[in-house]
């Protein structure tokens, strides 16, 4: 028998046609209403089976039930945090921030059609490569370029194209894991080549190349280590003298430079890192590299070199799986225009003013945002501005750190349960914020916040407080 607890549950078409019901039909919809209000229901009538004391059962309570699920289930999980971990370049965080300018380039081709595969001077179909392909041979001085979806890609691509079914030797030195597990061993297997380890981990000289080469062989690849060195008793084989070698096997040598620049750092007081104009100077036929980290731009993968491999690697019928979109070359075009005024990088290329920021101002900042954050959390947690050290992250400049400051919240009865709960109370802002929790305190890195507004003005919804 219906018992007075399921009567009092009230009807699908009852709960849609209340205010509230149609509110939340305009804005998601008749079906997708209906269907929460479903499962409201049947988890009500459930709950009236099996426990000893029902949960509430009226009207408003089962549409702000299920209003709170619509929210949810239609809030994007992809949206900006405040990045204050200390890695400038974060893989996990999307890397490189764009300009203005890329933006501005994203927004003008996003919202219509526009000429991607098409010349409009012949009225013929064109190639999508085009649109960025002058710009990056004039910056870099290849003879010609193509672009993938990331520099894990460009050297698939290239390996499957000129070294499928060949050997491809490479030093052991340089058997680098990308990140995420993708290492480059596996990456040559799924290529369809065989890799050749040349050498020893820490030193490798140009005989153990020479006892290698052979007509099995495809290419020859110099890895780049960025993301980690080898240091002490090593040895390895400058470039040029690699690219002899290879070139008189008629083969091809192929630099995978990783997350490659294409301007030499040192001019901005950063470590050297080697650039794709000096890899190709140094006698390499092709150089991979990333378009967002040290390049400062959107993810996507490059290929520069010589022309008629890169037309082999265009005629690939990979390439099109691995191509980029109208909004990735609108980005890397604005992005790398910006190169042709080296003077004016610092101040408008975000990636470039972040690594070179001054740790006087970082310090200036961390002592104006103290007082506001240290009021904010004085019943849970002690604030206090400490000096710290910034990475470049992505794989870049491994071993260099750069000078900065931090805020560290240490919890004021010293337990690692309180440190968490405030770092997920950061994370639940309206715009999450990520710092970096080590020795029993929260940094927050302040080298890469350069609006503070960002952050006061969020302090107000933190909890708990």
């Amino acid at each position: 028998m219906a018992t007075p607890a399921f009567k009092s549950i009230p009807s699908i078409d009852r709960l849609l046609n209340s205010s509230t019901g149609k509110s939340l039909i305009s804005i998601y919809g008749h079906d997708r209403v209906r269907d929460i209000l479903r499962e409201q229901v049947a988890q009500l009538r459930k709950a009236v089976e099996t426990e000893a004391t029902p949960r509430p059962t009226d009207l408003n309570a089962i549409l702000a039930s299920a209003q709170r699920k619509l929210e949810a289930s239609s809030t994007a999980s992809l949206k900006p945090v405040l990045n204050l971990t200390g890695t400038i370049l974060h893989t996990n965080l999307g890397r490189a921030p764009l300009p203005e300018e890329a933006i501005a380039g994203i927004a003008a081709v996003a919202s219509g059609a526009s000429n991607l595969e098409f010349d409009l001077a012949t009225g013929k179909r064109g190639d999508r490569d085009d649109h960025v392909a002058d710009l990056l041979t004039e910056i870099t001085g290849a003879e010609a370029v193509t672009l993938v979806n990331n520099n894990a890609a460009a050297v698939l691509l290239t390996l499957n194209t000129l070294a499928k079914d060949k050997e491809v030797p490479v030093s052991r030195g340089e058997l680098v894991e990308i990140g995420g597990s993708f290492r480059i061993p596996e990456i040559m297997a799924r290529a369809g080549c065989y890799l050749t380890e040349v050498g020893a981990t820490n030193r490798t000289h140009l005989t153990d190349y020479k006892r290698m080469l052979g007509e099995h062989t495809g290419l020859v690849m110099k890895v780049h280590t960025s993301n980690y060195e080898i240091k002490g008793f090593t040895s390895v084989v400058p470039e040029r003298d690699l690219a002899d070698l290879t070139h008189a096997h008629g083969l091809p040598f192929v630099i995978d430079l990783g997350s490659g620049t294409i301007i030499d750092l040192t001019r901005f007081g950063l470590p050297f890192e080697p650039t794709v104009q000096q890899a190709l100077g140094d006698g390499a036929d092709l150089v991979t590299f990333s378009g967002d980290k040290l390049l400062g731009g959107p993810q996507v993968g490059i290929i520069a070199g010589r022309r008629d491999l890169i037309d082999q690697i265009k005629s690939n019928p990979m390439k099109r799986a691995l191509r980029v979109d109208k909004m990735t070359l609108a980005a890397l075009y604005e992005v790398v225009k910006l190169y042709r005024d080296p003077a004016s990088l610092v101040t408008r290329l975000p990636a470039l003013r972040l690594l070179t920021r001054a740790s006087a101002d970082i310090k200036h900042l961390a002592e104006c945002l103290l007082e506001p954050m240290a009021t904010s959390l004085s019943t849970i947690a002690r604030v206090e501005v400490a000096a710290t050290e910034s990475q470049v992250g992505s794989g870049a400049l491994p071993t260099s750190v750069l000078p900065g400051y931090s805020l560290a919240i240490t919890p004021l009865d010293h337990t690692d349960a309180s440190l968490q709960v405030i770092a997920r109370a950061f994370r639940k802002l309206p715009v999450p914020v990520l710092g970096r929790i080590h020795a029993g305190q929260l940094f927050f890195d302040l080298r890469t916040l350069e609006d503070p507004t960002a952050l006061l003005s969020q302090l107000d919804a933190l909890e708990p407080r």
